[in-house]
């Protein structure tokens, strides 16, 4: 494995087997023709997986390795005749994968179907075999990592296949971990396959299968897989890149000087810890190369501390900044806040008096087990699992470790039948590399990726009921569709209740996520006469005049003058007024705590007594804002007029980020109605507020 990804030393506590036994370490890569070792005899291990039985124990002491054994004669004779394009014995690649997995601490069930993971395949041994002599759990996983037949699906035979493995492992995470130390030694080995073949298989890799293994936590795999990738895809920087560390390894590397201050530090303290010089891989190196230009001698490792308790990760922090300078801007507590792909640890820098910047990584022995193996270091996710014996034995399994990446995943590729569009949105998926959580007003909570907006929230929460959605309170405050979402926000969706309400072409530039778009895009695609409508109608204004009623019904203590109600703040009885004379002889009449009374009197305009007629007819102009949908002008005028008001006017605004504003000037029969009018307005779905002009 990479420098990056392997632990050259065992922690005396984490790994006893292997102190006690003294076992050296194993170079996976030159793991070859070990199926051609002699007869075994029938009460021992096969001398073929002596490594893999060693590399178990140390892990699992007490596994049972008779089922190893017979995985691996039944592997081994259904192989036999069957040889690599390298020219060695098929059984070396199973081998080879199960020793990869057996050094990462995969359990038994795990490594049996590692061994038998080809079987299926590329034999005649059937499921239903594999099943009565391993059986269901072995049984699963196998048939989850076979491959598709590409006669029956010819050129979406790979993108259904990754389909079918996907579905598997949000049943059984132990799925991907096999495909994963599959595909490694696939990559270790394909430098006998032709270079548009290699680089086929390396942009498959690279797109899909390394975010996989970057979201499933095991770092040791996705690290030399970008390493083997990178030596493929881009030869002129990869050897670059090995220039560069060559280079580096004749000068004197400053960072096991700085690791004996930092041991000497925390032996002073009192803090038990083991520090070790981890040297970066090459697509880390190629990376800090490109952002810090000229790389000293500390860029190209950095320094681990394991320790073993959560506690003492902070002692350590406190004192590496106490002795050391720190970088502040290099600090992340992944402790206090793990990553969605179950990583934890606490990164820090620090600058030493001879002005080497080390990075350093502190984290306990547990964590350095997941960092590394990821979901593989959790073992078997139904160990502790009661059986129900009423339960349906087709049902598909949950998993207790599947993240809600996975959960949105499976979701979303059961709307994308087609190949094409599966592959395509799968690949979009797994470029977004940080996720958020979000909680829900009813107290739950959505995990989203990064940049997903409101859509993304109502189409995760809701599914195709979130076609009806008309906008969203964050955080508490009203909030357009279009708004995005950060970590810990609290977000409450609003439904129409207006089951043909449909979503808005433009939803499409702000849904980030799979399921929002395949939804939105299969709706637009179903309806595209409303599709258009609804774009059309969300852009025009919109304005309605109807006739006009009496006059007002305001009376001014001044004979023959013309009596204005103020469009400013609307009167009605029984409002508390102020009249003012203005130009042209007419009266204004405003609200007594109307904003334009001040001003009126500071500019020294005549005050004029007003009061309303005995009659309860009045004239109000009032916004109504709300959430644009089809229809709401529509359902507004008839909520006004089943009050009995009249409708003298009516404006209705562009939208501004999915709201619209709409004017009325009405007519009431009578003044008292006002407040249950309002209310009405304030009813209509996709109205959030009703107020007097």
């Amino acid at each position: 494995m990479s420098a990056e990804a392997t632990n050259p030393e065992a922690h005396p506590e984490a790994r006893p087997e292997l102190r006690r036994r003294g076992r050296s370490r194993i170079d996976l890569r030159r793991l070859g023709r070990a199926a051609l070792l002699g007869p075994t005899s029938r009460d021992r291990l096969p001398d073929a997986i002596g490594h893999v039985a060693e590399a178990h124990r140390a892990h699992h002491p007490d596994a049972d390795m008779s089922i190893l054994r017979r995985a691996y004669l039944l592997a081994e004779s259904s192989h036999r005749g069957q040889m690599r394009k390298s020219g060695e014995p098929y059984i070396t690649h199973p081998l080879a994968v199960t020793l990869i997995l057996a050094e990462l601490g995969a359990e038994t069930t795990t490594l049996t179907a590692s061994l038998l993971h080809d079987t299926v395949e590329d034999t005649d041994v059937t499921l239903d075999q594999v099943r009565a002599e391993f059986g269901d759990e072995v049984c699963f996983i196998v048939d989850g990592v076979t491959k598709v037949e590409k006669i029956d699906y010819g050129a979406a035979a790979e993108p259904e296949t990754f389909r079918k493995m996907l579905v598997a492992t949000g049943n059984d995470v132990r799925v991907m971990s096999i495909k994963l130390a599959d595909r490694l030694h696939n990559m270790r080995t394909l430098g006998v396959m032709r270079p548009d073949k290699q680089a086929r298989i390396a942009k498959v890799t690279r797109d899909v299968l390394i975010p996989l293994a970057e979201r499933l936590g095991v770092q040791a795999l996705k690290t030399e897989l970008e390493d083997l990738v990178f030596a493929i895809l881009h030869p002129e920087e990869y050897e670059g890149t090995r220039a560069l560390i060559a280079a580096h390894a004749g000068e004197r590397d400053p960072l096991p000087a700085i690791a004996d201050s930092v041991r000497t530090v925390l032996r002073e303290a009192g803090i038990s810890a083991e520090v070790q010089v981890r040297p970066r891989h090459f697509v880390s190196v190629h990376r800090i190369a490109r952002s810090r230009g000229e790389l000293r001698g500390s860029d190209f490792g950095r320094i681990l501390v394991l320790v073993g308790e959560n506690a003492d990760c902070y002692g350590v922090l406190g004192e590496l900044h106490t002795c050391f300078t720190p970088v502040v801007s290099e600090f992340k507590d992944f402790i206090a806040t793990p990553k969605f792909n179950l990583y934890q640890s606490l990164h820090t820098a620090v600058a030493t008096p001879e002005g080497y910047v080390a990075e350093v990584i502190v984290r306990t022995w547990q964590m350095h087990r997941v960092a590394e193996a990821g979901v593989v270091a959790l073992g078997n996710p139904y160990a502790t699992a009661t059986p129900d014996p009423a339960a349906d034995p087709d049902e598909e399994r949950v998993d207790p470790t599947r993240p809600g990446w996975l959960s949105r995943l499976l979701d979303w590729q059961q709307s994308a039948p087609d190949p094409d569009t599966f592959w395509t949105v799968l690949r979009a998926e797994l470029a977004q590399d940080r996720e958020i959580t979000v909680f829900r007003a009813d107290g739950g909570t959505l995990g989203l990726p990064a940049g997903a907006s409101c859509i993304d929230a109502a189409y995760a929460q809701h599914g195709e009921a979130a076609h009806g959605c008309i906008g969203a309170r964050v955080n508490g405050r009203l909030a357009s569709l279009s708004s995005p979402l950060s970590d810990g926000d609290t977000v409450q969706l609003l439904l129409a209740q207006d089951a043909s309400s449909g979503p808005a072409a433009e939803w499409l530039d702000h849904a980030r996520t799979p399921a929002a778009r395949i939804a939105i895009s299969s709706w637009l695609e179903t309806h595209p006469d409303r599709a258009m409508a609804t774009t059309s109608a969300a852009r025009a204004p919109l304005s309605v005049v109807g006739a006009r009623g009496g006059g007002a019904n305001a009376v001014a203590d001044l004979p023959d003058a013309t009596v204005r109600l103020a469009g400013c703040c609307t009167p009605v009885p029984p409002d508390d007024v102020a009249g003012f004379l203005v130009r042209g002889g007419a009266v204004t009449v405003h609200r007594v705590h109307c904003a334009a009374v001040a001003q009126m009197r500071a500019v020294g305009r005549t005050s004029v007594a007003v009061h309303w007629r005995a009659t309860a007819d009045c004239r109000v102009t009032l916004l109504a804002e709300s959430f644009g949908r089809p229809h709401l002008l529509a359902d507004l005028t008839e909520a006004i007029a089943h009050e009995g008001v009249e409708v003298v006017s009516a404006t209705v605004e562009p939208p501004v980020e999915g709201r619209v504003r709409h004017t009325y000037t009405l007519q009431l029969p009578d003044a008292a109605g006002l407040p249950a009018l309002m209310r009405a307005m304030r009813d209509v779905p996709g109205v959030y507020d009703v107020s007097r002009a």
